[in-house]
Formats: structure tokens, C-alpha cells, sequence
């Protein structure tokens, strides 16, 4: 059993080695035919590197004709393009705008292609023909630009900005400027919205036009004829608009040479036209600008300069005129609204116009409305001065109200009504108190009124006549000052003490007319007497002659009284009432109770009626005549 299976295995073996040596003689012939395979891979890898490299290039030389066929009908299609632009471009803008507008973009774009690609043989030849079609394009621009511009710049008719307008500045609502005083449309503004609404200057349609051609001309290095264009066109227009309106260019001759009636009035316009330029005008031509030139801030600000240019210089040579020539106290008025209207545009006027390119447009602003403020001042002080110094010879024959009192009062009435103006004048050229300084002023003005006026009294033959002037005028300026915003800077004290001075010359008219007159219907008599009691019932002996006599005396006195101060005038119907009652007050109980002690004796004696001629009647009926202001032939009748 051993041994068999010993000879088992060992057959076994011997297969298996067998069959491992059969195994390694296969692999051996495997590899030396797989050795011999790579062999012939490798040779005919090196007989087929021709025809790859052959292959190669023939797909790389495809490729390359198939770009060059791409890039040749490129170009073919951007010649033809470039054609058909330029037969747009031939027509001209007029007909298609927007796309002539296409075309000049395209005919760039074309441009910057050949640029990019100048081993092109067509590139020279192309950019030659285009960049010429794109100059004539330009040309043609420009024209475009300023035909529309013109057609759509055409002057604002007046109307139109007067609609713009707050109602209450209208002059469909107010009057043109009265001189002196404030009007009523502006007592009314603080009773309304002050709305301005800034007109369309250049239709809305039109603006993206004109800003397109603005960029294309200002692409195409046309800068220079861009803003000439703008500035000479838009410019015109807003003068235009200005001169319908009635502004005119005036300097210091021709205001000197003007009527002061219509200066007065071209000043009030001017303070409209003021208005309407830097709230309407102004604004409404930066919006223009602004849209037409959005993109382009180099020429935007200079361009508004240019067009504003002109028409600021006209507006402030007139005020600079006015505020520099020859100063007279009815000027004052004017000079004070022209001042009120430039602080109130100035904020406006500096930032509408803010640029650098302004710069000297608001200096001239700001300067003018510095010297409009002195120039006021000035004024101020001298109207104080030719009121101390008037001289004027005006004969008042009646003792009424002086024409200087009149005017002064209503000089002073009107300041009231600037009082936030003046006080401002104050605060920049005196510094303190503008309260105070306007209650000193006015003060001045009072004391330098009544100072003249005594002095223009001393005039007067009569000195009842001179009473009766000062009392006629005290009383005016009194009663003017109690009406007025006069009185809370002058105060309570001011018009009592001047109330009293009025009754001390209404005494003195008293005593100076009828103190002689009453002596002789006094017991005392004589001519010396100042009797005003005329108590004729002492028992005191008068000889009949006597009695004649001082009757006879009292007729002709009395004929002359009346004669002569029915001429005067009280125009105050309250005084002179007061003053004819306070004369028939002494005057009649003096007369009834002279002729109740005195008359009998005349009545039963020779012709009674030669010396008592008037009954207490008759001198009521009379002293009502007096102070009446009547002529010579008036009396008469």
C-alpha cells in the first residue's frame, strides 16, 4: 500500500513536470511571438508617421480656410453693412434721426474693427471711405443739432410766465409798482401758498434728441461747435423772452436823463422782471442744459454761464445803474424794494447758478445788493438832513398843513412799512439795536420836521396866524403818528406830550386874536385889558361916549377878524370845531352880558344900529365862518 503510493506520486510529479516544462516552452514561444509583433508594430508605427503628420496638416489647413472664409464673409458682411450706412448717412439725418443715428454708431464699430485688423487688405481702403462718410455724418450732426435747437427755442411769451407765477404776482391779480408803500398782491402773499412752477422751456420729446446729437457731436471732437451752437442759440432765445417782457438794456445815462415818473416805473418792472428771470427763466434753462448735456459735465456748466450770460448782465447793469445814481428821498422806496427783491432771489440766484463758470455772476449779485443796502442808508440819512435844512418859500397864506408836514409824515408812514428791511440796513451798517436805531431815526426825522416848521412860522406878519400854522400842523403830524406803526416806536409819552403842545398852541392862537377885542367888552376896557371874563354887570360908571366907542371899536375888530381868518383854514374838522367853540365860549357870554348892561342906553339913544351892528346871533352864525379857507370874492357873496 506504501509503496503504491509512493509510485503514485511520483508519476504525478513527473506529469507535473512535464507539463511545466511544455507550459515554459509555450510561454517562451508566446513571448518571442509577441517580441516579433512589437517589432513589426514599431515599424509600421514608423511607416505611418508620414501620412499622420500629412493628415494633420491637411485638417489644420482646413480649419484654417474655414476661418478664413468665416473672417472673409465677416467682412464682406461689414463692407456691405458699412455701405448701407453710408446711403443712410447720404440722406441725411432729417427724414430717420434715430436711425441715422444707428448708422454713425455702426459706421464706429465698423472703424474699430479695420483698426484691430490692419493686416486686412481692405482695412486701409475701408477706414478711408468710412472715417470720411463719418465726417460728412458730423457735418450733417451739427446742422441737425442747431436746425432742431432753433425750431424748438423760441421765446416764452409773457403769459405763459406770468401762469408760473404765484396767483397774488400776477398782474392780472396786482397792479404794476406803485412807488412808496408796499403793494396789496404782496401785503396778500402770506395769506397764499407762494408756489412758482418752472416752465418746459424745450418740449419733453425733443430733449433725448438733442442730448443724443449732443453726445455725437461731442464724440466725434466737435466740442467747440457744440457749445457755440448751444450758447448763441439758447442765449438769443432767453434774451428774446426777457425783451418781451419789457426788460431793456439801460445804464447810468440813460437813468439819469429818464423822468423820475417812468423810472419809478421801470424800476417796479425790473423788480418783476427779477422774479420771473432767477425763479422762472433761470431755473427752467438749467433743467434744459442739464438733460441735454447729462454725461457731458465739461461743457454742461459752461454752456449755462454762456446762455445766463448776457441776460444777467442787462438785469444787474440796471439795478447798478439805479443804485449809483444821484440820490433824492423819493428814491428811497424803490431803492428798498429793489434791495428786499435781491435778498429774497439771492439764495435762488446762487444756487441755480453755482458753478465755477458763474462765479462772477453772483459776485456782481451779492455786490449789487451790498450797494443797493448803502445806497439806501445813505439815502435814509440824507432825507433826515434836507427835512432839518428844507428851505422851500411855499407860501401857505391859510396857516393850514404845510406840504413839507404832508410829505414827511407820509414819508415816514411808508418806512413803517419796511420796517424788517430797515432794520436789516441796521444790523449790516450800524451793528446794536435795530429797534432802538429805528425809534432814534424816527425821533430825528419828528424833531427835524417841527424844528423847520417853527422856523417856516416865523414867516407869518400875524402871529395868531403863526399859532394857528404850528397848532395846524402838530396836530397833523400827531393824529398821522397815532394812525401808524409810528406810535409803538414813538410811544404813548411822545403823543401826550405833543397832544398838550397842540392845546398850548391853540391857547396862543386864543390869546394873540381875541384878547384885545374882549378888552373892550370888559368894565376895565382900555386897550392894555386881558380880561376874558367881560363882566360887564360891576357897577362901574362908563360914560355913554365910552360905550359907543368900545361898540364901535368891537364892530370894526371883529369885521376884521372875520375879514381875515375866514381866509385860514383848520383842516381838521374835530379842531376846528373845538377851536371855533372854544372862541364863542369867552367870546358870547362876554358880548350878551356887555350889551345886557350897556345896550339899552345905545338902543334909546340917536342911530342904534351904527354902533351895536351884530347880535349874539349874528357872531355864532359868523365865528362858524371862520377858519374856512374862503377867498376875497367868497366873502363877498
Amino acid at each position: 500500500m506504501g509503496i503504491q503510493s509512493m509510485e503514485a506520486l511520483s508519476e504525478k510529479a513527473d506529469f507535473m513536470r512535464e507539463s511545466l516544462e511544455k507550459s515554459q516552452t509555450i510561454t517562451d514561444n508566446m513571448v518571442s511571438i509577441l517580441g516579433s509583433f512589437d517589432h513589426r508594430l514599431s515599424a509600421l508605427e514608423t511607416a505611418m508617421r508620414p501620412t499622420q503628420i500629412r493628415t494633420h496638416s491637411m485638417r489644420r489647413a482646413h480649419e484654417n480656410i474655414d476661418k478664413t472664409l468665416k473672417s472673409a464673409e465677416q467682412v464682406l458682411d461689414l463692407i456691405d453693412r458699412a455701405r448701407q450706412a453710408e446711403a443712410v448717412i447720404k440722406r441725411g439725418p432729417h427724414e430717420d434721426l434715430e436711425g441715422y443715428l444707428e448708422a454713425i454708431a455702426l459706421l464706429r464699430k465698423i472703424i474699430k474693427h479695420f483698426t484691430g485688423n490692419k493686416n486686412l487688405k481692405s482695412s486701409i481702403e475701408v477706414i478711408s471711405s468710412v472715417t470720411a462718410t463719418l465726417a460728412r455724418a458730423s457735418m450733417q450732426l451739427e446742422d441737425e443739432f442747431r436746425q432742431l435747437l432753433t425750431s424748438y427755442s423760441k421765446p416764452i411769451e409773457p403769459d405763459r410766465l406770468f401762469d408760473c407765477l404765484p396767483q397774488s404776482l400776477r398782474p392780472a391779480a396786482a397792479s404794476p409798482h406803485e412807488g412808496g408803500g408796499k403793494k396789496q398782491s404782496e401785503q396778500n402773499k402770506s395769506q397764499e401758498p407762494v408756489v412758482y412752477r418752472v416752465p418746459t422751456l424745450v418740449p419733453s420729446k425733443i430733449i433725448p434728441l438733442l442730448h443724443e446729437l449732443a453726445h455725437q457731436m461731442f464724440n466725434a471732437g466737435h466740442q467747440q461747435e457744440l457749445f457755440r451752437i448751444y450758447s448763441e442759440t439758447r442765449s438769443a432765445s432767453m434774451e428774446k423772452s426777457l425783451k418781451k417782457l419789457g426788460v431793456e438794456p439801460l445804464g447810468k445815462e440813460d437813468v439819469q436823463k429818464m423822468p423820475w415818473e417812468s423810472l419809478e416805473a421801470k424800476i417796479g418792472n425790473w423788480i418783476h422782471f427779477m422774479r420771473i428771470a432767477v425763479k422762472l427763466l433761470f431755473p427752467g434753462e438749467k433743467k434744459v442744459c442739464d438733460q441735454v448735456f447729462e454725461g457731458i459735465e465739461s461743457l454742461r456748466d459752461q454752456c449755462f454761464a454762456d446762455v445766463c450770460g448776457e441776460s444777467v448782465s442787462i438785469l444787474l447793469c440796471f439795478g447798478e445803474a439805479i443804485a449809483r445814481s444821484k440820490r433824492s428821498p423819493e428814491k428811497l422806496f424803490v431803492l428798498l424794494d429793489m434791495y428786499e427783491i435781491m435778498k429774497e432771489i439771492l439764495p435762488e440766484f446762487n444756487e441755480t447758478l453755482g458753478s465755477k463758470h458763474c462765479v462772477e455772476m453772483r459776485e456782481a449779485a451779492k455786490n449789487l445788493t451790498k450797494r443797493l443796502a448803502q445806497t439806501a442808508q445813505d439815502t435814509f440819512g440824507d432825507f433826515e438832513e434836507a427835512v432839518e435844512k428844507d428851505a422851500t418859500k411855499t407860501a401857505i397864506h391859510d396857516g393850514t398843513v404845510h406840504p413839507l408836514t404832508s410829505y414827511v409824515i407820509n414819508y415816514v408812514k411808508f418806512l413803517f412799512d419796511y420796517q424788517s428791511t430797515l432794520k436789516q440796513l441796521f444790523q449790516e451798517f450800524g451793528g446794536g439795536d435795530p429797534e432802538a436805531q429805528l425809534t432814534s431815526v424816527t425821533t430825528r426825522i419828528m424833531t427835524a420836521l417841527q424844528n423847520n416848521l417853527d422856523g417856516k412860522s416865523k414867516q407869518y406878519k400875524d402871529p395868531a396866524l403863526t399859532q394857528l400854522f404850528m397848532m395846524n400842523n402838530t396836530h397833523y403830524i400827531v393824529r398821522s403818528v397815532r394812525r401808524s406803526d409810528a406810535k409803538d416806536f414813538l410811544g404813548d409819552d411822545w403823543v401826550q406830550i405833543h397832544r398838550r403842545i397842540v392845546q398850548q398852541y391853540a391857547n396862543q392862537y386864543k390869546r394873540l386874536s381875541w384878547s384885545k377885542i374882549l378888552s373892550c367888552l370888559s368894565v376895565q376896557g382900555g386897550s392894555g385889558g386881558n380880561s376874558f371874563s367881560g363882566d360887564a354887570s360891576d357897577k362901574v360908571n362908563i360914560s355913554r361916549a365910552n360905550i359907543k366907542e368900545r361898540f364901535k371899536t368891537f364892530n370894526i375888530q371883529f369885521e376884521e377878524l372875520h375879514q381875515r381868518q375866514s381866509q385860514w383854514t383848520v383842516p381838521d374838522s374835530e379842531l376846528r370845531e373845538s377851536l371855533r367853540l372854544a372862541v364863542a365860549e369867552v367870546l358870547l357870554p362876554a358880548y350878551r352880558s356887555f350889551m345886557k348892561r350897556f345896550g339899552p342906553s345905545i338902543k334909546n339913544g340917536k342911530n342904534p344900529s351904527k354902533y351895536i351892528r351884530f347880535t349874539p346871533e349874528d357872531l355864532e352864525r359868523m365865528l362858524a365862518e371862520f377858519f374856512e379857507g374862503k377867498t376875497s370874492s367868497e366873502q363877498k357873496r
